[in-house]
């Protein structure tokens, strides 16, 4: 065990100074709590650095629940259908995993669709895996919810997994629901996005849903403030910047899959800057 003992010294001796032998003992005492808080301070910084081999076993965390809760997800509704396989399939083609990684994700997979797979154990040792690391929690749901997606729609027995993997990693259903809006949002702006190429003189009726849109895409209301907006933008893109997700432990291949998001984002702050008029 490591002791810290620069709170201990200091007081000790402002103690003995002020109060002789009893200020002495008086400030070892304080000067230990001191250095005791300072620790658990230190042990719940989500942005400690990783200890030797930490940051691998928490991508293999992030990769094995992901790919379990996947296979759950599909078996929610009672039957694994084939288009549930195919959406499995597709995420690990964005994800362009090789050959070994298919086949340990399909393995994980299968383990989720058994009737018996341990939802809440697994997000559990997921926690424990990843400590207090918030932005390693929100990229887990986000991933999930983007699969539970995939098909355009939000079935309530995956909605009712999904808020169970939110309860179990601390994630409050508020917090749960403003991810679902916003990633409902990006995949409806998109979509919006896609059907106006080519053809950029839409009629007013469309206008105003597709601001509103963008409005969600950002999380942010339609009364923000310019300042409001740029800070949503900025915090939304540094989440998601592939460096800084690297460095906080997720894997590259889930990083292709988290950062998809980011062309979304950037197309909704433009679309607000431009019908605001602000640079």
């Amino acid at each position: 065990m490591r002791f810290n003992w620069g709170g201990k010294i200091i007081l000790s001796l402002l103690g003995m100074l002020v109060g002789g032998p009893v200020g002495l003992g008086i400030g070892l005492l304080i000067g230990h709590m001191l250095d005791r808080g300072a620790e658990r301070v230190q042990s719940f910084n989500p942005f400690r650095p990783y200890g030797p081999g930490e940051q691998e076993a928490v991508q293999k965390a992030l990769f094995d629940t992901v790919f379990s809760v996947m296979g759950h997800l599909a078996k929610a509704d009672g039957r694994v259908s084939e288009d549930e396989i195919a959406q499995a399939r597709a995420v690990m083609d964005r994800m362009q995993l090789n050959d070994e990684q298919r086949r340990e994700a399909i393995g994980l997979f299968n383990q989720g669709k058994a009737a018996d797979f341990p939802l809440e154990a697994t997000v559990e040792q997921f926690a424990v895996a990843v400590r207090h690391r918030k932005q390693l929690i929100l990229v887990l749901l986000e991933i999930l919810l983007q699969i539970a997606l995939a098909d355009g729609t939000l079935h309530k027995e995956e909605e009712a997994v999904l808020l169970k993997v939110a309860e179990g990693l601390g994630v409050p259903p508020q917090q749960f629901r403003q991810i679902l809006n916003m990633l409902l949002a990006q995949a409806q702006f998109s979509a919006g996005q896609g059907a106006g190429q080519g053809g950029q003189q839409r009629g007013a009726g469309t206008s105003r849903p597709s601001l509103s849109q963008a409005y969600q895409v950002l999380g942010v209301s339609e009364s923000a403030s310019n300042q409001e907006i740029k800070k949503a933008y900025r915090k939304l893109m540094s989440e998601h910047h592939p460096d800084k997700l690297a460095s906080r432990g997720v894997p590259e291949e889930m990083i292709r899959l988290a950062t998809e998001k980011t062309a979304e984002i950037s197309k909704a702050y433009e679309m607000l800057r431009e019908q605001r008029g602000f640079r």
